[in-house]
Formats: C-alpha cells, structure tokens, sequence
C-alpha cells in the first residue's frame, strides 16, 4: 500500500495511518530481519528519477536474499513514495527510524531531499546512504554517498570537449541548488584548461520556451552548450534547439541530459553527436554488466523495461556496498559498519568495483564518457576508480568525525573553492 499526500494532509491520526502502512517488499519469512528502508519518488514530478531506483533496489536485496541474507538474518525492504514533496521525506524518514526502527535508511534524490533526510536519521544515529548523482559538498560520518559528483564526470567532460569542440562555453542549467553549483563547477574547470565561459543562464524547472535563450546563443557565437537542464520540461530545450538548426554549428555538452531518458524521449535527430559523462551507461560492454541488464530488463518488462541509468545502478550499487559493509564488520552496529566501510570494502558491480574514500565519505568510481548515437550511448573512454577530489578538498571525516554540514550549500566561494 502507498501513502498518499491527500492522507497525510487529513490530520496527524490520518498520518500515523499512513505511515504505519509502508510498501513491504520481500517479507521476511524467518523473524528479525534486518530492516532497509527506502525513500524514492514513485509518483510526482520527479517520478522519472525514482521509478528505476526503486526497481534497482527490489533488485539488490532480492539478490541479497537469494544469496543468503546477511549475518544469516534476511534483509526486509520497506518502501515509501514521497510523491516528490520535502515535507513527505521529513516524515517517512521519521516514520523509519522511530517506528521501523530501520538498520539502514537509502533515500533521496534531489539535494532538498537529502538535507530533510540527513538530519533527521543523524539525531536517532540510523545510518545513511545517499544514491544520487549530484553536486558534492556533504561532509557528514553517519551518511555514505555513493553518487558521482563534478569530479568523477564534470572534470572528465570538460577538457575532452574543449579539445574536440574549441574553449568559449556557454553554460544553460536548471535555477536550484544543483544547477547552480555544478555551473560553478563547469566555469571553474573550463578556466582551468585555459578557456571561457561566455553566459550562464537558469532558469524554473517548469520552463518549456527556450526561444529566447537560443537567440542569445546564436548572437554569442560560442564553441560549445553546456547543458545542466533537469527534468521533463527542459528537454523543450533540445528540441527547440534542433529546430533552431543549432545542432550542427554549435554542439551540446552535458552530464544531465539522458539521466531522465532524455535521449530516448527525443528523436535521434534531435540527439545525435552530443556528449555526455556519466559513472555508469547501460551499454558498457563487460560481461558482469550485460548480465546485470539482462536479469534487470527480464524482470522489469524486456524490451519496455526503463533505461538503466546512473541514479538506478548508483541505487543497486549502493545497496550491495551496504551489505558488504555489514558483512565485513559482522554486525549491524552503526559505528562497526562505518568502520568498516571506512576500510577495504569493495563491491565489484556492473559499472565496475566501487569503494568508499575514508575523508569523505564518497564513493570511488569508474568513469565513462559516452556520445549520444540513435537514442543509445556510445562509450568513448573509462576513467577507472576516480576518487571525489571535489568533496575531499573540503571534508576529512578521518582528522573531524564531528563534521556534519552540506558545505556546497552556498556555493563553490563560500565553500573556500575558487
């Protein structure tokens, strides 16, 4: 059963109602099973992002199960839907450490989401893991964040296009908190090479009419777009930006575009030759990653199956990182488990082995960038084991266990990063 937003308005009775009503995935058949929660968008505008991850995470403890469980006990998955509402992820993330009394809590997909979520679980010590490609700056004991940040993919991308493409950068990005920071990123890795960011604009993710902007950019004249545009309504840009006969003068740079299936809601045309970088594509060609696929889309729908993206194998990984965390340490207790992951625990996963860096908390990746070719990618090169330099120049949660702090919050200049 999944609760609803009209439940939770009714009233604080209603609420406990709700609440007390989780979406139990994978019952335990014996007694005391280790208890995983899961918070992802199932419904709302942010749907597209948590549908796959939640269908990764069935995966994984499946998997888990199936392999044994953990500390002999199996590994019980509650989920809950938040329906893309902050004030939902503040109460399930309650609902799961006060009254589910979970072991582990994965959740969250935007950085709002974390930042409800975080200091929540940090005040009842439920340990945290955060799956989500996003901008950096998280520096806390009790969370594990074992998505790419800019120095797994923005790093990567923007001296491989400024060398293809020519240095004068225009960036386009969504008017939150990620967009903004990852364009502070961009701009600061494109001086870095020697280049120049010519305009940086934002704007609503409810903004469809890129007319305007794409004026600008003709009249700019620049080598490049950099696009960090989020969500359904952006794509609007892609399209109008074809249509514009943009495509085959000035070329398009991303590390967003294709996360929502972008590049399977837009037509070939309209996608072809733009080049992105991600720390996972469905179509890595290794034999662990083209069993993993295959088992996904069997069980979730074949040929209909969603495309395996980043934030779906980030999810999957995550949790797998968890459980060999929990059996390296053997035990569920929360500081032996970070201990332990603090430690050599790796998971050999379908975008590669995936570890923990001790000072940050961050996860150490491989990294790919691919070209946008007939609605699929093609990988072009492999980055393998990138730590998140970006977060550890900030954060060392080895000399200050006591940081607890999103310290990108403001931006990169009041982070101390120029």
């Amino acid at each position: 059963m999944k609760a609803t937003r009209r439940t939770f308005l009714k009233g604080t009775a209603a609420t406990a109602a709700a609440l007390a009503a989780p979406a139990i995935i994978g019952r335990a058949q014996a007694a005391d099973p280790i208890k995983l929660v899961s918070i992802l968008d199932q419904s709302g505008g942010l749907d597209i992002y948590g549908r796959p991850m939640v269908s990764a995470s069935e995966m994984a403890v499946a998997e888990i199960n199936e392999a044994g469980g953990l500390l002999g006990r199996p590994v019980e998955l509650t989920m809950y839907d938040p329906q893309s509402t902050i004030q939902l992820y503040t109460q399930y993330a309650t609902q799961a450490a006060a009254s589910d009394r979970a072991d582990v809590v994965h959740a969250g997909i935007t950085s709002a989401s974390r930042e409800a979520i975080r200091p929540t679980l940090n005040r009842f010590n439920v340990l945290y893991f955060y799956n989500v490609q996003y901008e950096g700056g998280v520096c806390d004991k009790n969370t594990f964040c074992t998505g790419s940040t800019p120095a797994h993919t923005v790093e990567k991308l923007v001296p491989h296009v400024m060398n293809k493409w020519g240095k004068k950068v225009y960036i386009v990005a969504a008017d939150y908190n990620y967009g903004q920071i990852i364009a502070d990123w961009v701009q600061k890795y494109v001086a870095e090479q020697g280049g120049e960011t010519v305009a940086t604009e934002f704007f609503p993710l409810d903004v469809t009419n890129f007319g305007p902007t794409i004026q600008k950019i003709q009249a700019a004249k620049p080598d490049m777009v950099w696009s960090a545009l989020v969500g359904g309504a952006h794509i609007s840009f892609y399209r109008q930006y074809a249509a514009a006969g943009m495509k085959g003068s000035i070329p398009v740079a991303s590390t967003t575009f294709g996360l929502g299936n972008e590049h399977q809601s837009i037509s070939a045309e309209e996608g072809n030759g733009m080049l992105t970088s991600y720390t996972y594509y469905e179509e890595i060609d290794t034999p662990r990653n083209q069993a993993f696929v295959k088992r996904f889309k069997d069980q979730y729908g074949g040929a209909d199956a969603p495309y395996l993206n980043e934030l779906a194998v980030r999810s999957y990984e995550g949790i797998h990182l968890w459980a060999e965390g929990v059996k390296a340490a053997g035990t569920l207790d929360r500081m032996a488990v970070i201990e332990a992951l603090e430690g050599n625990v790796t998971y050999d996963g379908p975008s590669g082995v995936i570890s923990i860096e001790p000072t940050s908390h961050h996860a150490t990746l491989n990294a790919y960038i691919a070209e946008v070719q007939d609605q699929k990618f093609n990988v072009l090169e492999k980055f393998p084991e990138q730590k998140p330099t970006d977060t550890m120049q900030v954060c060392n949660l080895i000399e200050n266990p006591n940081q607890s702090a999103f310290l990108f919050e403001n931006g990169l200049e009041a982070a101390g990063i120029k």
